[in-house]
């Protein structure tokens, strides 16, 4: 009965050690942020880099954005150029644009804001990840991590350059049908032009989104196994009798 009794404590030893694993706060996980900070730095270069490339490939000339004072400037305006036609037919296109305002070219003309804005959220995706994450919810660290490079990358740009660095335009040539427009007149069907911050912001909040839902609809469950090891316990002493 000595050897059961040491093989239900060692279990209980086991178990209880695993659920401390599930249960750790993320911040206490290096595996936990070497995901963060792998996500965060590769998305934050491709975003950077994709913008660099675009400003010096896709017009005749490369476009250098100097001084800072002028492009910030809510008049500036790239010179004009034709673009690039990169997914035909009239799918996407490459068109570089200097966007003074957030995603998709939303809140025109409110750099500190933004700048301001930023900051804090990035301060509010760390406080999350840390304290409102375990150490193994390896998908949200994803997505915090896809955050935080999108909103870091358009930071960077407005910091360095005064304004954002935009150049993909999705359905280029097509407009809406029966006449339509949006509020400011264009008739193309998606008449932003965004970059790869903006993409990234969004994956990461839809696949929160998406976490959240899933946590939502899963049904909590009672663990019954101290239950059993106790009848087990129960079992083995009334064996031994």
């Amino acid at each position: 009965m000595g050897e059961v009794h040491d093989r239900v404590r060692a279990n209980r030893g086991a178990d209880s050690g695993s659920r401390v694993i599930r249960e750790l706060p993320a911040w206490k996980s290096p595996r936990a942020w070497c995901i963060l900070l792998a996500v965060w730095i590769v998305a934050l270069a491709i975003d950077l880099s994709t913008k660099s490339e675009a400003f010096s490939r896709v017009a005749d000339n490369p476009v250098v954005l100097e001084p800072r004072d002028e492009v910030a400037d809510p008049s500036y305006r790239i010179p004009w150029h034709g673009g690039v036609r990169a997914i035909s037919p009239d799918l996407l296109d490459f068109h570089l644009v200097i966007n003074h305002g957030a995603v998709f070219g939303i809140g025109q003309n409110a750099r500190g804001v933004f700048i301001g804005f930023t900051l804090v959220a990035v301060v509010a995706g760390l406080f999350i990840f840390g304290w409102w994450t375990r150490a193994r919810s390896t998908w949200a660290h994803i997505a915090i991590g896809l955050i935080l490079a999108g909103g870091v990358g358009n930071l960077y740009d407005r910091v360095v350059y005064g304004a954002v660095r935009d150049f993909l335009y999705m359905f280029p040539r097509r407009n809406l049908p029966f006449n339509l427009h949006w509020p400011g007149g264009s008739t193309d069907i998606f008449p932003w032009v965004f970059n790869v911050a903006d993409m990234l912001l969004l994956a990461g909040m839809a696949l929160l989104i998406l976490l959240s839902r899933r946590e939502d609809r899963r049904p909590e469950t009672v663990p019954q196994q101290d239950s059993g090891e106790s009848n087990q316990v129960a079992g083995s002493q009334s064996d031994g009798e």
